[in-house]
This record gives structure tokens, C-alpha cells and sequence, in this order.
């Protein structure tokens, strides 16, 4: 890739973080791909530095991430509450960036693949976009296989993407399997833009509301998403922040000490 600075690193609620703004990983994207080279992008959020505590393969990933970006505003407040240079506009996360992506995917040809989802909803999500990004080339496959790395499903898989070519690859199956599936399988693709993202197609293909844009903006899109399914998310929304308490009093103390 071009050289350009990297983006800070800060650490907070014991995971990694980069200040960038959806524009500067897009933007780092696009080097990497016209590079020919493989960049993993990530995502931090509340959910994530709770599995990052529990799973070695979460923390693999992490590390082996080349950029990380926040998709969470109460994180972002957060850091601005210890001191650190943050904004809101340093919040990235599919639902806020994806019309910029596939406008730059269109305008540069790139070809897109999606990993991800129940059979036939990736494919009713590829159909909509094509249609309103003609010029971006779009492939497919549902989540609903055998991961094991050595399993002759997860081969066909990587042979299908291999025989695609992806400039981008979107891998959406849900944290943590996203995670550890590309954290095993990375080594397969040696070029262009790996993402983590989640449910993107079932956004896509209506198949799952889209929490209102100004939520995000407010910090609230958790509660959004709660309340469409709260038997689900309660226990991540409701639970698995406490376990956050520890991380953000060494944050505190941290803090402290660059005070002094």
C-alpha cells in the first residue's frame, strides 16, 4: 500500500482501537486493494470486549487485525470522558457507511463478496444492490455451513470465493464465528479488503429492521435493537456490560496517571 501515517492506537476497555473515521477506512481500503495486498478491518463494540475476555481466537483476530474501528458511540464517549482524543464522527459501522462503500465499489468495478446468512438471503440482498450499483460486481454464499477448517464444505466455500476473485470480502455470520472463521481461513486470500460485518445483508435484504440512523448518532441503537428482539440481545445489552467494570476502572486509573 501507499505509505500514510497509521492511525493512533489507543486502548480502551481492554481491547484496541484506531481513531479513524469511516472516510479514512474506506480510503484504506481502497489502497489495499488497488495494492494487491490482504488488510483485515475489525470492530470494536461493548459485545466484542466482552468475548475478547473469553476467547483466545477473539484476541488472535484483534491482533492480527490491520485496522480496528469503533462501532459503538457510548465507547466513543467514553474515551472522550478519559481524556482521549476522540470524535463522534470516529464511529464506524455498516449500517452508517454503506451507501459511501458501494458507491465507491461501484465506481471502481470492485468485486464484492458476501460470506454470510441464512440460504437465500444473501442473494435477495446481492439482487437489490445490483440494482442500484449496477457497475459493482457482487457474489455470494449463506453462513449455514460446516466452519471446521478442514471440512469439505469450508474447501468449497474457499474455492468459491478464490474462483470470485473478491477485491472486498464481507464476512457476516456474527460475532464470534466471523471472527474465527476468518481468523482460520485468512491465509486463503492474498489480496484486497477483509470486513467483519455482521447481519449487513439481512439489512440489505429487509429481511431485519434497520434501526433508525439517528439512534446510532445518540448512542441509543442498542435500545433500538433491543426492543425489536429483546428475548435475544437482553442478555448482551442488559449482562454483558458489567463485565466492562474492571476494564473501565483501570481505564480510570490510566487516565490518572497521565494526568499527573
Amino acid at each position: 500500500m501507499a505509505a500514510s501515517p497509521p492511525p493512533r492506537r489507543v486502548r480502551l476497555l481492554g481491547g484496541e482501537v484506531d481513531l479513524t473515521t469511516p472516510q479514512d477506512m474506506l480510503r484504506f481500503a481502497e489502497r489495499a486493494v488497488d495494492a494487491g495486498v490482504s488488510a483485515l478491518i475489525a470492530n470494536h463494540n461493548a459485545h466484542s470486549l466482552f468475548l475478547l475476555r473469553r476467547s483466545a481466537a477473539m484476541r488472535a483476530f484483534f491482533e492480527a487485525a490491520d485496522l480496528i474501528q469503533i462501532d459503538s458511540t457510548p465507547l466513543i464517549l467514553w474515551g472522550r470522558l478519559l481524556g482521549l482524543p476522540l470524535k463522534r464522527a470516529m464511529r464506524s459501522t455498516y449500517l452508517d457507511w454503506r451507501c459511501d462503500f458501494w458507491r465507491l465499489a461501484e465506481a471502481r468495478r470492485w468485486r464484492v463478496f458476501y460470506l454470510g446468512g441464512a440460504p437465500g438471503v444473501a442473494e435477495s440482498a446481492a439482487r437489490r444492490l445490483a440494482a442500484r450499483y449496477p457497475s459493482a460486481q457482487i457474489g455470494c454464499h449463506h453462513g449455514y455451513f460446516d466452519h471446521a477448517s478442514a471440512s469439505p464444505e469450508n474447501r468449497r466455500v474457499l474455492a468459491a470465493i478464490a474462483a470470485f476473485d473478491p477485491d472486498v470480502l464481507l464476512v457476516g455470520m456474527g460475532m464470534p464465528q466471523q471472527e474465527t472463521w476468518v481468523l482460520e481461513n485468512r491465509a486463503a486470500f492474498k489480496r484486497g479488503a477483509i470486513f467483519t460485518v455482521g447481519a449487513a445483508f439481512d439489512y440489505e435484504a429487509g429481511v431485519q429492521a434497520t434501526p433508525p440512523r439517528w439512534t446510532g448518532r445518540l448512542g441509543l441503537e442498542w435500545l433500538a435493537r433491543l426492543a425489536q428482539a429483546p428475548r435475544r440481545l437482553a442478555y448482551r445489552y442488559l449482562v454483558e456490560p458489567w463485565s466492562l467494570v474492571g476494564p473501565a476502572l483501570r481505564d480510570i486509573g490510566e487516565a490518572l496517571a497521565r494526568a499527573r
